[in-house]
């Protein structure tokens, strides 16, 4: 079986060979897709981890233990983390792996069947849709999507190819949460009318850097990728990045678009019709930040007659029912909390006595390989298009935010009604040549 794999491989790669240029997967998905079919029992599947200074490293680990999957190449724009963390997979797992700092490379491969992202937020929306024309399956971190526009760019990509994307929301993955879910679903606390969602994260003041030059090993274009020219300075680097509109979210869409996702999928809804937002920077206000570090968002569904209520705060403050980053539903028989990504615990009745509760986590890698091998999109716990909706809802708050006002959202056109300035932060600008088109 291997050995006929591998012979398709190579004659494949033949055909393709000088067809990839940036943007141009398309002509290499259609010529061959070697990911398209179930893989048998025995074929292990071939990764790439791309972006792997932080929450990439962990993609490294999960990924290269599961039985059934091997990571063969790490790419990284940073040639510092990308050699540190070769050789530490070298002596971790006695082999060596492949290295690349462009992940166009990465998409060249034909013997790569998925790829994982765990690169700044600004890179997962052309990265992914790359990555599906090229012929691979992605597992993408949260959130999905930069702005509301490209989420949506990457479902059509994800199903013009034919390929499997997951975005990194793990609770979607727990036994216990699923179990929490289909308790509401049950009607476990009667009526279900509102969620909140807390992220209460010790987030301290990033101070000011000053601009310096690029430091050696660092392709800092293509770390700005769709993103402006701007000069380099730390701050707007490693992880800091998420503080600046340019490459991130803020914390609603980093730690806190985990609990949105959980509000959509305990109300089952997906896009509101209605948000606003107050927010604003109300500790260390003299540092490089741009986007706030206190807010708090509402998200209306007069349909369904439900609400979404969602806190950021940044530093010292209480937990709410044991828990400073989970979820809170309210129903007329009780309430539910989610604590993390694996625990629940119900409430019942105005004396708020205990009820059942759980606390089980699982595999959210080891369930993205299942649907890789059975190519079926319901086996997937954290399918791309509900990355969409649930990074949609960060993003929109926080649109709220910007332009000062409430938004009236059309969910089945996606744009906001009657309000161009709010409408042109659905898209960003991308540079040239790492653009987006309209038609993937």
């Amino acid at each position: 079986m291997e050995t006929k794999r591998r012979d398709f491989l190579k004659s494949s790669a033949r055909v393709v060979t000088g067809m990839v240029a940036l943007g141009g997967y398309q002509s290499m998905a259609q010529a061959v897709n070697p990911a398209a079919r179930p893989k048998g029992a025995n074929e292990r599947i071939r990764m790439a981890c791309i972006g792997i200074r932080g929450q990439g490293k962990g993609h490294i680990k999960g990924f290269e233990e599961l039985d059934d999957v091997e990571v063969v190449t790490l790419c990284d724009i940073d040639e510092n983390i990308l050699m540190e963390r070769a050789k530490s997979f070298e002596e971790t797992y006695k082999r060596k792996p492949k290295t690349e700092w462009d992940m166009r490379k990465v998409f060249e491969d034909s013997s790569i069947d998925a790829v994982s992202f765990a690169t700044p937020n600004h890179w997962h929306a052309l990265g992914t849709i790359w990555a599906c024309q090229a012929g691979k399956d992605v597992y993408v971190e949260k959130p999905a999507s930069h702005n509301v526009w490209e989420g949506r760019k990457m479902v059509e990509a994800s199903r013009k190819y034919d390929r499997i994307v997951q975005y990194g929301v793990q609770l979607r993955s727990s036994p216990a949460v699923q179990e929490a879910v289909q308790l509401m679903r049950d009607g476990e606390i009667g009526e279900v009318y509102m969620a909140r969602g807390l992220c209460y994260r010790n987030r301290p003041t990033i101070g000011h850097k000053e601009e310096e030059p690029v430091p050696p090993g660092v392709h800092y274009d293509m770390w700005l990728g769709p993103a402006p020219l701007r000069p380099f300075t730390q701050n707007r680097f490693h992880y800091n990045w998420h503080y600046f509109w340019d490459y991130g979210n803020g914390d609603l869409g980093n730690q806190g678009v985990h609990e949105m996702d959980m509000c959509m999928w305990g109300l089952g809804v997906t896009l509101p019709t209605e948000i606003c937002t107050m927010a604003g920077m109300y500790i260390w206000t003299d540092d490089d930040k741009e986007i706030p570090n206190v807010s708090v968002s509402a998200f209306r569904y007069p349909k369904e007659n439900k609400q979404i209520v969602f806190d950021v705060r940044p530093w010292i403050t209480n937990e709410e029912e044991g828990t400073g980053v989970g979820n809170l539903f309210y129903g007329s028989e009780g309430m539910l909390v989610i604590r993390g990504y694996d625990e629940y615990e119900f409430f019942m009745g105005e004396k708020r006595e205990p009820g059942k509760k759980r606390n089980e986590g699982g595999n959210h890698k080891a369930n993205f390989i299942k649907a890789v091998r059975s190519r079926k999109r319901e086996d997937q716990n954290g399918e791309v298009l509900q990355g969409h909706y649930s990074a949609a809802l960060c993003h929109l708050g926080m649109i709220a935010h910007r332009v000062k006002r409430q938004l009236v959202f059309d969910p089945e056109k996606e744009q906001i009604v009657g309000d161009d300035e709010a409408n042109a932060l659905l898209k960003r600008k991308y540079r040239e040549p790492y653009v987006i088109p309209d038609q993937v």
